[in-house]
C-alpha cells in the first residue's frame, strides 16, 4: 500500500511506522489518521511482524492536530469538521471491548506491542497517540504537553482516563490544567515514559529493544499479556485471577511453551512460532 503522510517498513520482525510531515512537526491530519490505522492493522496481520514502532520524521514526534484544521473549526464551527467524529468505519472486532474500538483507543486491542519512539515534541493529540501505545521511549530532546486548556479545549479522546493511570491523578491534573511543556527527564520521573535515550543513538536503542522482543520472547505470550493488562483495568482481582488461570492452562498446551522450555534447557536461541 502506498502512503501520503506516513512511511512504513518492516525489518527483523519490527514494523516501523513514521509520521511523515516533518516540515509541520508531523501535525496530525485526517489522512494521517487513516494511514496510521491501516498500517497498524497491516502490521498486526503480517506474520513476519512481532513488534510495531511508531515514530516521527525529522525533529518532532507529533505537534498535535494541524492548526489549519483547528482554525477552520474556530471560524466556521464544528459542524463543518470531521475532527470530533469517531471516524470508525471498521467492522467491530469480535471479543474486543467497545472501549478499545474507538477513534484512537484501538491501540490496546492490537495483538502486538506498540512502542512510541518519541524523538521530539509530542503535544496535544500527539501526546494522546503516544499514551495509547504500550511503551514510550523518549529522546532527551523530546518535550511533552497537553495544550488543550490553552486552546479553550478539554481532555480529549479518553485522555482523562488513560493519563492518570500512567502518572497518577495529581500529575495528570498538573499537565492538563497548566498545559505546560515538560522535558524528557520530568516525563521519566512522572512515569510518562519508560526510558530516555540520547538523541544521537535514540532510534538505535529503540529498535534494539524492539528487536529483542521480536526475537527472544513468545509472540503469543506478548499478545495474551497485553490483553490481560488492558482488560485487567476493568476487572476485579478475582476476575483477573480467573482469566490468568484459564490462559495458563491454554499456554501449557502451546508450541511456544514447549520451545520456551527447550531453548532454555538446550542453551540456544529461541525459535518461537506464536503457536
Amino acid at each position: 500500500m502506498s502512503y501520503q503522510e506516513i512511511l512504513y517498513s518492516v525489518a527483523e520482525g519490527v514494523a516501523t511506522i513514521t509520521l511523515n510531515r516533518p516540515d509541520k512537526l508531523n501535525a496530525w491530519t485526517a489522512v494521517m489518521e487513516r494511514e496510521v490505522r491501516a498500517a497498524i492493522y497491516d502490521a498486526e496481520a503480517d506474520t513476519k511482524v512481532r513488534v510495531i514502532v511508531l515514530t516521527g520524521a525529522g525533529r518532532g514526534f507529533c505537534a498535535g492536530a494541524d492548526m489549519s484544521l483547528l482554525s477552520s473549526i474556530a471560524s466556521q464551527g464544528v459542524q463543518d469538521s470531521h475532527v470530533l467524529r469517531n471516524s470508525n468505519s471498521h467492522q467491530p472486532r469480535e471479543g474486543v471491548r467497545a472501549d478499545f474500538q474507538k477513534k484512537y483507543s484501538y491501540f490496546p486491542a492490537i495483538g502486538k506491542p506498540i512502542i512510541a519512539a518519541i524523538n521530539g515534541p509530542a503535544v496535544g493529540l500527539g501526546l494522546i497517540i503516544s499514551l495509547y501505545c504500550d511503551l514510550r521511549f523518549a529522546s532527551d530532546s523530546a518535550r511533552f504537553g497537553t495544550a488543550f486548556a490553552k486552546r479553550g479545549l478539554i481532555a480529549e479522546y479518553g485522555m482523562a482516563w488513560i493519563l492518570p493511570r500512567l502518572v497518577g491523578p495529581s500529575n495528570a491534573l498538573d499537565l492538563l490544567l497548566s498545559a505546560r511543556l515538560i522535558d524528557a527527564g520530568e516525563a521519566l520521573r512522572m512515569g510518562l515514559v519508560n526510558q530516555v535515550f540520547g538523541q544521537a543513538q535514540f532510534m538505535d536503542n529503540v529498535l534494539a529493544y524492539a528487536k529483542e522482543l521480536a526475537t527472544s520472547v513468545s509472540p503469543r505470550s506478548m499478545g495474551i499479556i497485553k490483553q490481560q493488562i488492558y482488560n485487567g483495568l476493568f476487572q476485579t482481582l478475582g476476575e483477573a485471577f480467573e482469566t490468568a488461570e484459564k490462559e495458563m492452562v491454554e499456554s501449557l498446551q502451546c508450541e511456544d511453551f514447549k520451545e520456551g522450555v527447550a531453548h532454555f534447557m538446550e542453551k540456544r536461541a529461541a525459535h518461537f512460532t506464536g503457536r
